[in-house]
């Protein structure tokens, strides 16, 4: 088969498996395993054996234990007052900010997401303290809503990120470098979205009602106690990462540890609350551990099928530059994420992309960011947009009033990939420093 063949073949079986509504690990499978049968002529007994050694290989990763070490922090958090408490702590802290409580979907996302690493998880918790309680006292609903659902996918980049481990371990990257690269991209994108909020106030003042507390310095202290069991946690996890005291999943487990001896220590770590957290944490660990795998089993089978080499056989004969090269790779994963969730859309199109980007001189460090950036962009883009769809259970509201209160985000979002493309040491400078060139 030519480049054009073997590229549409494997794109129809996608479209076919994903269609027929199975599962993705197995779609993952399927695919791989029908290519190589197809186009490779291999035989069943080759075929797997290729397959049980990879899955072997990649189930046994030291990398990937870090992933439901830290699922498994965040829905204790999730499932305890510390959440609350977080809420409560940073109140008196955006008080005179225009936008006022506005700003705490973004601050409490930006703090929850340094200790869960997952989207969802953020946007959920966060959520079911800030939406109710903003709408009650009488902020813009929209602007209640956006926010929290720009605000929620920052739970993807600022480390400890799930979707930024899965990348280091299929990509083999440094998944300590990846963690210092998306620092100052996450907050470049919180200080956006917090930009956005004070202009939309400062334009129109009616989006918050107006100010009645005054705050004196022993409340502020007594906030500041509030947020330190979070910030504690923060300090642990990454100050033992960047110090080089600890990798990626020994900081997961030190981190666990610390969550269950702070919520222990604060008597809220009931029996009720352990076992739903850890069932709930081996249900999502073992879904995405399982996408990850059988993704292994997809690129093996892409590389031995030549799809990497045929689709960049193809962006050769088009001969695009760097930045229209990053906006095709752009347009594609918008496309993908309108109908896949994020971990889906890594592991499916890793195998395809990661080979065009090493290509092409790209930074894979720097590519790691933008990915889940883009990844970012699909979580809050109908029909698929998993943050939509959770504030959707939150408020009530449809699905199409959602997705256009989020729509100013989308395209701040979009302006956080345009910040990153002109100045690319916003997020290769840190690890640079830390660890070397």
């Amino acid at each position: 088969m030519d480049p054009y063949q073997i590229s549409l073949f494997v794109m129809f079986l996608v479209i076919v498996t994903l269609g027929s509504g199975i599962w993705i690990m197995a779609s993952l499978l399927i695919v791989g395993l029908v290519s190589q049968w197809v186009i490779s002529d291999f035989s069943l007994l080759k075929m797997g054996t290729i397959s049980a050694t990879i899955i072997a290989r990649n189930s046994m990763s030291w990398e990937l234990s870090a992933i439901p070490l830290f699922i498994w922090m965040g829905e204790l958090l999730f499932r305890t007052k510390l959440s609350v408490a977080m809420f409560e702590g940073l109140t008196p802290f955006v008080n005179r900010i225009p936008g006022r409580l506005l700003h705490t979907s973004v601050l409490g996302s930006t703090m929850f997401a340094a200790v869960s690493g997952s989207s969802a998880a953020t946007t959920t918790t966060v959520g079911r303290i800030t939406v109710n309680e903003l709408i009650g006292r009488g902020y813009d609903r929209s602007l209640t809503i956006g926010s929290l659902a720009g605000a929620g996918t920052l739970g993807l980049l600022i480390p400890p990120s799930i979707i930024l481990i899965i990348y280091g371990v299929m990509a083999e990257v440094s998944i300590i470098r990846l963690f210092a690269a998306g620092v100052f991209p996450g907050l470049m994108i919180a200080f956006l979205y917090g930009s956005y909020i004070v202009i939309r106030a400062l334009i129109n003042p009616d989006i918050a009602p107006k100010r009645h507390e005054t705050y004196s310095a022993g409340d502020m202290g007594a906030a500041f106690l509030k947020l330190l069991p979070v910030i504690v946690l923060i300090f642990i996890i990454l100050g033992s990462i960047y110090s080089g005291l600890a990798t990626p999943s020994e900081a997961a487990a030190i981190g666990l540890a610390a969550t269950l001896i702070i919520t222990l220590a604060l008597r809220q770590l009931t029996w009720d609350v352990f076992y739903t957290s850890l069932n709930s944490a081996v249900k999502v660990s073992a879904m995405i551990t399982s996408l990850v795998v059988c993704a292994a089993v997809l690129a093996s089978s892409m590389s031995y099928v030549r799809l990497p080499q045929s689709i960049a056989e193809i962006i050769v004969q088009l001969n695009p530059s760097e930045l229209q090269l990053i906006m095709l790779l752009m347009a594609f994963y918008i496309f993908l994420g309108l109908f896949l969730d994020g971990t889906s859309v890594t592991v499916m199109s890793l195998p395809i992309t990661m080979p065009i980007v090493i290509a092409a001189g790209i930074d894979p460090i720097w590519f790691g960011i933008f990915l889940v950036i883009m990844i970012e962009l699909s979580q809050i883009t109908p029909p698929v947009g998993f943050n939509l769809f959770l504030l959707q259970s939150l408020t009530g509201d449809s699905l199409p009033k959602v997705a256009l209160a989020a729509m100013p985000f989308f395209f701040l979002l979009c302006l956080g990939v345009a910040i990153l493309y002109v100045a690319p040491g916003v997020a290769t400078w840190l690890p640079d420093y830390l660890y070397g060139d």
